[in-house]
């Protein structure tokens, strides 16, 4: 397993100061999540922690990231809470030495991973039997653009295909769908047509104050067709029951 030093820069075209946070769409993220997540959960590719910050009155919550630099930042972060625990771990090394949890929560890390079922597996192993993996995946081919080249993304996902992830790597799939579809046509404008390599923060801001509110109050009443993203959810399979002897 390499250091992993600069991965999260790597993987988000961020530093460890963090750039521009979008706190509206966070929230966003884990209005979405949230409602699939038990009393125990565990993110991997946590980063510098925006998203985990947001769980409260959890039983356990564990962090995790390839960047040793970024678990120092997530062990300062979470310095003053003893619910929360942070580890570095890289799939296709050690798992954390961790109990299991009740979920697995992933966002933009699985699409970086060429076997994304063998990866799914490594996850359902940190989660209980019947417990649940959350994952929240770049979408729809057609967006693939400079940037998803340059941050290491093998692929964009649909609901279809993160289907067909979670039952290669032998899980229940609950739900997968689109998530963010004025975020889809926004990427679509300023990377596929635009050419963009990089966010510009001034957009950034912008889109987090403005689109985002926006595009809350139309998925509450539009069956969303396409977007930004895709969230799945699935579960890992109960253990079997033995029967009578």
């Amino acid at each position: 397993m390499e250091d992993g030093s600069g991965a999260f820069t790597r993987a988000t075209g961020r530093d460890l100061e963090g750039g521009t946070d979008q706190p509206r769409y966070r929230r966003y993220q884990y209005d979405l999540i949230a409602p699939h997540c038990g009393r125990s959960v565990l993110e991997i590719g946590a980063g510098l922690g925006e998203f985990a910050a947001q769980f409260r009155g959890l039983d356990r919550l564990v962090v995790t990231d390839v960047d040793p630099d970024v678990v120092q930042v997530l062990h300062k972060r979470f310095a003053d809470r003893p619910d929360v625990r942070a580890h570095r771990f890289e799939i296709g090394g050690a798992a954390p030495a961790v109990d299991p949890v009740d979920t697995v929560v992933a966002i933009n890390v699985l699409e970086h991973i060429e076997d994304d079922a063998g990866a799914l597996r490594e996850m359902a192993a940190l989660v209980r039997p019947g417990g649940r993996l959350v994952m929240w995946v770049p979408g729809y081919p057609q967006l693939y653009g400079e940037f998803d080249r340059r941050v290491g993304h093998v692929r964009r996902y649909t609901p279809t295909t993160l289907d067909d992830a979670f039952r290669r790597a032998d899980l229940e799939v609950e739900r997968t769908g689109p998530a963010n579809l004025l975020g889809g046509v926004a990427w679509w404008i300023a990377v596929r047509r635009g050419g963009a390599g990089s966010p510009n923060p001034r957009l950034v801001r912008l889109y987090d104050r403005f689109v985002v509110p926006v595009t809350r109050a139309v998925e509450r009443v539009v069956r969303v067709p396409f977007g930004q993203s895709v969230l799945g959810v699935a579960r890992r399979p109960p253990e079997p029951r033995e029967g009578p002897r």
